[in-house]
């Protein structure tokens, strides 16, 4: 009996791990509906997954139920507990009835006071085997963006850094400290956001234009934010030719009226702030990105920035690339690199990227 209980918990804790990775999918890309992923199992085998659509609707549930298929006595797992309410769709637990799914599985209790712990009695009612809190912590840190946003706390905000064996961030005599598969790698962590932090300085000496160009994922490019105090952004940036495709906000310190209407005529959304230095700026500044709906914030910016949202804990985790070969005099750093070397590099992503390392960091 014993052995049969486990194996039953071992084959539920893999389908669900399975759903995890097809909300995966569009984290990031759901805007105010959280990225929940869907996996149908019916005698051992998957029959369906599906994943939230982009912009958060239809819900993952729907998705995957949604089909011609005979889902009866069939197991749902889902990385968050079913919506119960009438919103601008129906409830996905209406849906679990009519389909005689026989057992739902889910991990995330949803936060939706409209939803939240409801589906218990809904579907135990209709004699549905529902059990919730599986891979419990896991769900906590996954969905980490959306507990955040009914909360009055500042919203997910991860960060960037990229650095040699010998901790330089900057390389003399070439563009990259990473490789090829690091950068693509840099590409896909992007799409897992919905807005990016970067500098005017970064992009002014970069042309960085910090999207997504990895095929199939061109169209999941956050939307970007810019900190300029004093309005330096240059004209002819690879940016503004792509702006149309995303939104580009602008905070800046500068009264330059000339400037400001030639960005707003480019497209830039532009935030006059009357100071950018202090710890209560910045947390002014992501406070306004979550209320414009951003939940979850990318930080890709130099030393300078880094160090100071690091030294103010306004950064929740750091993702860092370090490489295999040290610059020696041909590194070079902006400011320094204390912060940074006091991290513990501890979790290393199991990811092979041909002689780098990637590495994330929880800081808060």
């Amino acid at each position: 009996m014993g052995n049969l209980k486990n194996k039953f918990k071992s084959q539920n804790l893999h389908f669900l791990s399975l759903a995890f990775e097809k909300a995966r999918i569009n984290l990031g890309s759901t805007k105010s509906n959280p990225s929940v992923g869907c996996v149908v199992e019916k005698d051992g085998a998957v029959i369906s997954s599906a994943c939230t659509s982009i912009n958060g609707r239809p819900h993952a549930e729907f998705n995957a139920l949604n089909k011609n298929i005979d889902f009866k006595n069939s197991s749902v797992y889902v990385t968050l507990e079913p919506c119960s309410h009438y919103g601008m769709t129906p409830p996905c637990t209406n849906l679990i009835i009519k389909k005689k799914v026989k057992r739902v599985f889910y991990s995330f209790t949803d936060i939706d006071k409209r939803s939240k712990n409801k589906s218990k009695n809904i579907l135990k009612k209709e004699n549905i085997l529902i059990k919730g809190s599986l891979l419990k912590s896991y769900g906590q840190n996954f969905y980490k963006s959306y507990y955040l946003k009914d909360r009055n706390e500042l919203p997910l905000t991860d960060a960037k850094i990229a650095v040699s064996r010998d901790y330089f961030t900057k390389n003399k005599k070439n563009k990259h400290i990473t490789n090829h598969y690091s950068r693509n790698r840099s590409h896909l962590i992007r799409s897992m956001y919905d807005c990016i932090i970067s500098t005017s300085k970064s992009i002014n000496d970069d042309n960085s234009m910090l999207n997504c160009r990895i095929d199939g994922l061109e169209n999941k490019s956050p939307d970007l934010a810019i900190i300029d105090r004093k309005l330096k952004i240059k004209k002819n940036l690879r940016i503004f030719k792509k702006i149309k495709n995303r939104k580009v906000l602008l905070f800046t310190c500068s009264n330059n009226i000339k400037k400001i209407s030639y960005l707003k005529k480019r497209g830039l959304i532009i935030f006059s702030l009357s100071s950018l230095k202090t710890k209560d700026d910045f947390k002014k500044l992501l406070f306004i990105l979550k209320n414009r709906g951003y939940s979850r914030i990318f930080v890709e910016t130099g030393l300078t920035l880094l160090n100071f949202l690091i030294k103010n804990k306004l950064l929740n985790n750091i993702y860092l690339f370090k490489t295999k070969n040290s610059l020696k005099k041909l590194g070079i750093n902006y400011s320094k690199t204390k912060l940074i070397k006091k991290i513990n590099l501890k979790n290393l992503i199991n990811v092979y990227l041909y002689g780098d390392k990637l590495y994330k960091e929880k800081l808060k």
